[in-house]
Order: structure tokens, then sequence, then C-alpha cells
């Protein structure tokens, strides 16, 4: 039996890290924890493992290249705020799909910045990821379905923080591809969390709220599993093309869609499932055609 490349065994390990960190993410706020409050933690934790990382390598902080890795960290920070308020506003495995419109952002933003190759299916997969939104958007549009009973529409607001979130992971991801030209893995992770925490404490201002028993627990893990799920992403990033990598990491819609089940008893509706085959069924395509390449 033919073994996966690393690459994509590392972006598999980083889609699971990314599900379970999403799944804490919306317990603790359930909970009552602030968004901000929970990136603030996040950026914390991720900070202090990564500044432990670049001291033991005897890394700059800032690389070679000090203007891109901040526009990394702060794209990066809107993007997350963005994808987590989604996940609080939408059910994981709906929150999950909208933000995996990135492969397919990637693969276009990377032929407009890194002049790397594109194909004609990319265009198709587009296509297809687009319609899977609208779908789950609006699911009244399907034979038979209306908005009500199991197929509401998705919350507005919901969806807009999901897509600008898609964007601003596309262009990290992006970022990342370039920096790792010229840059150390553990560099281009340290400058995430070096803006996330400033960012995020100073929108939270007064409003954050004392974790109490479980909420430490929930938050640390955020913490970890982000880390976890950034190190294992960026060495697949660095090992192969964007648009391969970001294209196997669909398989973080079938971890979240398995947790939200159990544990936030989310059960998908038929509009969730036919956006799905159209949003992951033209991720495929474009996968396919781009290895044939």
């Amino acid at each position: 039996m033919p073994r996966l490349p690393p690459s994509l065994v590392y972006m598999s390990l980083s889609a699971l890290g990314f599900a379970l960190m999403a799944a804490c993410v919306k317990a603790v706020h359930l909970r009552g924890i602030p968004v901000l409050e929970i990136i603030a933690v996040r950026a914390f934790i991720s900070l202090i493992l990564s500044g432990i990382d670049i001291t033991r390598k005897k890394l700059k902080p800032w690389g070679n290249n000090t203007p891109l890795l901040f526009a990394r960290g702060l794209v990066g920070t809107t993007a997350l705020i963005c994808v987590f308020y989604a996940v609080t506003l939408l059910p994981l495995a709906e929150a999950t799909l909208i933000q995996y419109l990135y492969p397919v952002l990637t693969a276009i933003i990377a032929l407009i910045f890194l002049k790397e190759s594109i194909q004609k299916t990319t265009i198709l997969a587009l296509f297809f990821s687009l319609i899977g939104v609208i779908i789950m958007a609006r699911p009244d549009i399907l034979p038979g379905m209306t908005t009500q009973g199991n197929a509401p529409p998705l919350a507005p607001q919901g969806l807009v923080f999901a897509l600008i979130g898609a964007i601003g992971t596309a262009t990290a991801y992006v970022m990342v591809r370039k920096l790792s030209q010229s840059e150390d893995p553990s560099v281009i992770i340290f400058s995430f969390p070096f803006i996330a925490l400033p960012v995020s404490l100073i929108f939270l201002g007064v409003d954050g709220v004392m974790p109490q028993g479980l909420d430490w627990l929930l938050l640390v893990l955020v913490g970890i599993l982000a880390q976890f799920g950034q190190y294992t992403l960026t060495l697949a990033m660095t090992q192969e093309k964007v648009a391969i990598t970001s294209a196997f990491a669909y398989i973080q819609v079938v971890f979240s869609a398995i947790i939200g089940w159990l544990f936030f008893h989310e059960i998908p509706a038929i509009s969730t499932v036919a956006g799905a085959i159209c949003i992951i069924g033209g991720a495929l395509i474009n996968l396919r055609s781009t290895k044939r390449s």
C-alpha cells in the first residue's frame, strides 16, 4: 500500500489539531468567555512555546524579511478573529466548510503573488465552491427544502465572518509559502502570536471575564492544539506546492462534523451535505488535475 507523502501527513495532523481547537473554542465560548479573550490566551500560549523554540534554535525573532513577517502576523490575526467568531455563530461543520474555501482562494492568490501555475480546474473548483456556499446559506433553493425545519439559513453575521476568515487564511498561507524561502518555520510561527496577542488585548479592552474551573483547561487546550496545528501546517506548506497541500486539508471538515455531532449534537442538514459535495468535490477535481500536471 503506497504511503502518503510527508506533506499530506502533516496536513492531516494539522487538520485534526485545528478541528479539536475549534471545538474547544466553541465549548469555552458557550461557558461565557469572550472570543477576543480566547484569542489572547491562544496567542499567549503560542508566543511562549514558539519563543522557547526560536531561543533553542538561536534564531532572530524577526528573521530576514521583517515586513512580510509582520504582514503575515497581521493578516493571520484578522483571519483568526473572523474564524473564531464564525465558529461561535455557526455549527462546526458549516463554519469549517465555509472557511475551507481557502484552498481554492490560496491557489488563485499564489498565482498572482508567487506566479505558481494554476489549472482551469481551479477556476471550476472556485465555481463549485461558491455554489456550495450559496446552497448552505440559502437551503431553500434546493428542491423540496424550506428555510424552516431541519435546514435553516445560516446566520448572516456568521457567514460574513467565515468568508472573510477564508480570504484572510488564503492570503496568510501564500505569505507562509513565500516566507518559507528565506525563514525558518519557527520564525514564521512566532510572527503570528507576536501580533495576535497585543491586537486581541487592545480590542478586548475591559470586557475580559475571569475563567473558572474547566474554562482554564479548555483555554490551554486551545493554545496547545493551535500550536500543534500551526506547526504541522507550516511543515506541510514548506514541502509541497500550496495548492496541493491546502486541498488535502479538507479532511478537517470530516473531523469537525464528527466532533460537532458527538459533543454539540449538531447534525448536518441536507443543504450542508449538498454544499460539502460541491466544495470538496471541486477541490478534489482541482487536486487531481494539479497532480497530473
